[in-house]
């Protein structure tokens, strides 16, 4: 069967051919996902516009879901297109593949479902109604709560954007057509357990993956078993899942003892005499944004993503102050230096983002790393990753003697002692004063002939 990539486009245009009762088109992002396009819709439309009366809006089409089960063909209508987004329905389709593929019958577990649904109360959730029997709650998934445990915890805990992308990203089945490079994407770490009952949550298991993941990839392993051992005590909490899962199931020392162990990133900092390279490498950067975004996170020690998500009404150049909406404090306000100030007066203006991308999804920078790896190579530098350019902030600060609570407050760090938690409440002029030190110092490290205005703007020699 051939198979396209379903657009708005192709949905709207395709037809039933004349001459068949019905035909199909086939996605090639979702597998087992088809529209199918029938010759009843037109002909209801036109009897009814034959009779005077106004035509229900229905063209025929469908998606529907077609797959192989213990070697018998199933099909499965998912809805129309007018009603089903074509990522919903791809959504649906992938969800129907994984039952498939674990030799459950999606009729059957959809019958029991709604059995469960008229057993309950109307407007209870999916994952709560499975839970009211005890046959059916043993066989719930972590794949079919995860959804359930992020739109509980995101409103309660207040989750930043990223801690939820997380959330989203480490659990991806793949399978994706990738957005950067060709072939498709490949399963997060906390994939492979999606489709495992929470019963089958046990320490063994558990431990059994770890090993696996960490082998691959420590770092995300790592951080996807602190997602899912999150998890779990919410369950272990929950009145509809506490029996379910089992005890011991992160605590047990075959579990611990798997944990890859994390190790800082030696050498993943800027030196003093390694500014003037950097600097001269960065600035010839081709692409204005990309240029000044990397100088920013280096001279303002940001978090990568909170500076690419700094919007136009965010940066106060009549007060110079930035607004920074961090993961620890929600906002922090933090000088807006002569030379930042500089580079971000010089940007276009395309969208709200300061940091704008005009092939972006969303209009702003999101990936630059490739950008900045050849600036490093250009100048003849090591490895530095964007976070790295944070941490080096943070390190060169020490160069002119900042206090550490005023580089904390700047860079947006949690306070770590008493005093600096309840007693201190330090002024934007005084940050700027230690902030402008800092970049003066950089700058001058660096070579760059930077003479700030007395009127007007800023201008770079």
């Amino acid at each position: 069967m051939a198979k396209v990539n379903f657009t708005a486009g192709r949905i709207s245009d395709y037809k039933c051919e004349s001459d068949k009762k019905q035909s199909f088109l086939w996605d090639a992002a979702a597998p087992g996902l088809g529209l199918r396009a029938t010759a009843l819709g037109t002909a209801r439309s036109n009897e009814a516009i034959k009779a005077g009366i106004k035509p229900i809006p229905f063209d025929g089409k469908s998606y529907i879901f077609q797959a192989k089960l213990r070697g018998q063909a199933i099909r499965i209508t998912i809805g129309s297109p007018s009603t089903w987004a074509i990522d919903a329905a791809q959504a649906e389709a992938r969800r129907l593949k994984v039952l498939i593929d674990e030799g459950k019958d999606p009729r059957q577990v959809k019958s029991e479902q709604q059995d469960a649904d008229n057993a309950r109360r109307e407007g209870r959730e999916q994952a709560k109604i499975f839970a009211a029997t005890t046959k059916i709650r043993k066989s719930i998934t972590l794949g079919q709560v995860w959804p359930v445990y992020i739109d509980d915890r995101k409103v309660k805990s207040k989750w930043s954007a990223g801690h939820l992308h997380n959330h989203h990203k480490l659990a991806d089945l793949g399978g994706n057509e990738k957005k950067r490079g060709e072939g498709l994407t490949k399963a997060a770490p906390l994939a492979p357990l999606m489709p495992l009952a929470l019963t089958e949550l046990t320490s063994e298991r558990i431990a059994a993956w770890l090993t696996k993941e960490s082998g691959d990839r420590p770092t995300n392993a790592a951080q996807s078993y602190r997602l899912l051992r999150a998890f779990i005590r919410w369950a272990a909490e929950s009145p509809e899942y506490s029996e379910i899962i089992p005890d011991n199931a992160y605590t047990a020392r075959i579990v611990r003892d798997a944990i890859p162990e994390s190790h800082s990133k030696e050498g993943d900092c800027m030196q003093r005499e390694q500014l003037s390279a950097w600097f001269k490498s960065v600035r010839n950067i081709s692409n204005p944004v990309v240029s000044a975004y990397f100088q920013a996170l280096l001279l303002t020690g940001a978090r990568r993503r909170e500076l690419s998500s700094l919007r136009w009404e965010d940066v106060d150049f009549q007060w110079n102050s930035l607004t920074i909406r961090d993961k620890v404090e929600g906002t922090r306000i933090i000088p807006l230096t002569p030379y930042v100030s500089n580079l971000l007066t010089s940007l276009s203006r395309r969208n709200e983002w300061v940091f704008s991308s005009p092939t972006a999804g969303d209009g702003r920078l999101t990936e630059p790393r490739i950008a900045h790896n050849q600036a490093l190579e250009k100048a003849g530098l090591p490895h530095l990753t964007l976070h790295g350019l944070r941490r080096s902030f943070g390190t060169l600060c020490e160069w002119v003697e900042m206090p550490t609570g005023i580089s904390a407050q700047i860079m947006g760090h949690k306070p770590s002692a008493l005093a600096e938690k309840h007693y201190r409440r330090r002024p934007l002029d005084l940050l700027r004063v230690w902030h402008v030190k800092i970049e003066s110092w950089m700058l001058e490290q660096a070579k760059v002939d930077f003479v700030p205005a007395q009127v007007g703007l800023p201008a770079v020699n």
